[in-house]
């Protein structure tokens, strides 16, 4: 890769290929701002977009936060943002020679957005990839996150060039795949599996967006995109399943209100748990 070539050279390795960046796997990594002390690092990935990341990210940054955790969101999506839509956010972020200060939610949990730094939140976003990446990068260099228990990393989708930045520059300690029903459920997290397996990143589970509709008369959940393939790709892979979330009209709705940190359901309970044993791992 050209990039991990050009670091070779800066570093005074004499080989052209990437043997340098192999002894030293850490190497990309760039710190965080000086103020920032950041516990765990949790990016929410992919392999094909509109499966739903935003919404399982900001699930379980509110989640956690009513756990008592210190939450912050880092949306990576410079393209397509909506994380701060969907808690309502509209103000610009503010900036001081410091650094860039994240814009809090209602109930508190952090997040930074290319949407709380454009005048117009509906104007497109129009970069190549480099630069694209150089702002994600600069949300984990330069924002004032404090102290946080959690950060969560909301990414896009796919291998390109963003998530590769955020796995090669950002000290993740986990990923959760976000998937749906369909036919292509195996390669889609197979990409997004294979991907952090080669940068090693360790996998926390999966979670299955779309996977039913629950009927409001009778309760009987009616699966509109056929049997999922979930457990037999998750037993294939050894992953864990950490929650499948149903197509739930309420859930939309306090969406597009801007109140998601209203919503009330137990859908990613296994997920929380592993997540709170994380924490417990870190504190002892």
């Amino acid at each position: 890769m050209p990039d991990n070539k050009k670091a070779c050279s800066d570093s005074g390795c004499s080989k052209e290929c990437c043997d340098g960046c192999e002894k030293n796997p850490d190497s990309f990594l760039e710190k965080t701002h000086e103020f920032n002390s950041i516990k765990k690092v949790i990016g929410v990935v992919s392999g094909k977009g509109g499966v739903g990341k935003s919404l399982v990210t900001a699930m379980l940054s509110i989640l956690m936060n009513r756990k008592g955790h210190h939450v912050g969101i880092l949306d990576a999506d410079i393209t397509g943002p909506s994380i701060p839509k969907m808690f309502g956010i509209s103000r610009q972020a503010k900036t001081s020679e410091m650094g860039i200060f994240p814009e809090n939610t209602k109930n508190g949990i952090r997040v930074m957005s290319i949407n709380l730094l454009l005048e117009n939140a509906e104007e497109p976003v129009i970069w190549r990839g480099p630069l694209l990446a150089g702002v994600v990068k600069q949300f984990w260099t330069d924002v004032l996150w404090g102290d946080l228990d959690f950060l969560f990393i909301d990414l896009p989708p796919g291998t390109g060039d963003v998530p590769l930045t955020v796995f090669q520059s950002i000290p993740l300690d986990e990923i959760v795949i976000v998937t749906s029903p369909q036919e292509l459920v195996s390669m889609i997290v197979k990409k997004a599996y294979n991907m952090a397996t080669q940068m090693n990143i360790p996998v926390l589970g999966i979670v299955e967006n779309m996977s039913y509709v629950k009927c409001p008369d009778c309760g009987k959940e009616i699966k509109i995109f056929g049997e999922s393939k979930l457990m037999e790709t998750a037993q294939n892979l050894g992953l864990d399943v950490l929650g499948r979330l149903p197509i739930d009209p309420v859930m939309a709705q306090l969406v597009d209100k801007g109140e998601f940190e209203r919503f009330s359901n137990d859908y990613l309970t296994d997920a929380v748990q592993k997540l709170e044993t994380m924490c417990a791992k870190t504190e002892g």
